[in-house]
C-alpha cells in the first residue's frame, strides 16, 4: 500500500477519493468537488490517499496548528475490510504529525476529531462499508484514547447552506492520558479557525461558541 499526498483536484486520485467520500458520508458532510480547489492546495491541509494496486482504498485528511499545539483529523475513510487500511492510515498520519511537531518545535496537547453519535444518525449504511459504521468508528476512536468534550456540539454543514449539523460529538485525544480538561478558550480558537472557510454559520453554532467563551475548562468524558 502507498501513502500518497493529493494537492490538486486535477489529480485522478482526488476524483477517486471524492467519489469514495460521496459513497460513505451524508451529503451535508461532503464539500462539493469544485469547492475543494483552494483547500486542497493549502500546504497546511494534509490530504493523503491509501493506494493499492492503483486503486484508492482509503484516505485521511488532517492538520496541525502549532500556535495552538493541537491537531485535527478531518476524516478517515476505509474503503474495504480485511486490508489493514485503518491501521496503515493511522500509523502514517501519526508519523507525519510527529514530523510537523518537530519542524515547528512544539509538542502537541492532543488531537480533535468529530465522531458520529450512532443513536442520532438517520442512516447506518454509510456506504455499506462495515468499518465506517458509526458504532465501529466510535469504538475505534475510544480504543485509541479519544474522549468527548462535555458540550452540546454542532457544526456548520459543509454544503455551504449554513445548516446546523447536530449528529456528532467533538472528540479529543489528549497526549497526556491524565489530562481530564481542556480550556474553553482553546476550543473556541480552534473551532473559529477551523470553520473560517465556511461563511454561513448557523445560529446554533454561534450560540455554542458564545457559551464556550463563558466556560474556563471543559471536561473530557468517556466516548
Amino acid at each position: 500500500m502507498e501513502y500518497i499526498r493529493v494537492t490538486s483536484i486535477e489529480d485522478p486520485y482526488f476524483a477517486a477519493m471524492h467519489q469514495l467520500m460521496s459513497l460513505i458520508f451524508p451529503p451535508e458532510e461532503v464539500l462539493a468537488f469544485e469547492l475543494w480547489k483552494e483547500p486542497i492546495e493549502d500546504p497546511d491541509i494534509h490530504v493523503y490517499v491509501a493506494v493499492k494496486n492503483g486503486e484508492v482504498v482509503g484516505a485521511t485528511e488532517y492538520r496541525y496548528y502549532p500556535q495552538l499545539r493541537v491537531a485535527m483529523t478531518d476524516f478517515t475513510i476505509i474503503g474495504m475490510m480485511g486490508e489493514g487500511i485503518g491501521r496503515f492510515l493511522y500509523v502514517r498520519r501519526s508519523q507525519d504529525l510527529r514530523r510537523m511537531q518537530q519542524q515547528s518545535g512544539t509538542d502537541s496537547i492532543g488531537m480533535f476529531a468529530e465522531v458520529y453519535r450512532p443513536h442520532a444518525v438517520s442512516s447506518f449504511k454509510f456506504g455499506s462499508v462495515l468499518p465506517m459504521h458509526p458504532v465501529v468508528r466510535r469504538e475505534v476512536l475510544s480504543h485509541l484514547g479519544y474522549r468527548k468534550l462535555d458540550i452540546t456540539y454542532v457544526h456548520p454543514s459543509w454544503d455551504h447552506e449554513g445548516k446546523a449539523v447536530t449528529e456528532l460529538d467533538l472528540g479529543f485525544l489528549p497526549a497526556d492520558e491524565d489530562l481530564h480538561q481542556i480550556p474553553g478558550a482553546l476550543i473556541v480558537q480552534f473551532l473559529t479557525q477551523y470553520y473560517s472557510a465556511l461563511p454561513n454559520k448557523p445560529k446554533e453554532w454561534l450560540e455554542m461558541i458564545a457559551e464556550l467563551e463563558t466556560r474556563a475548562e471543559i471536561n473530557l468524558l468517556p466516548l
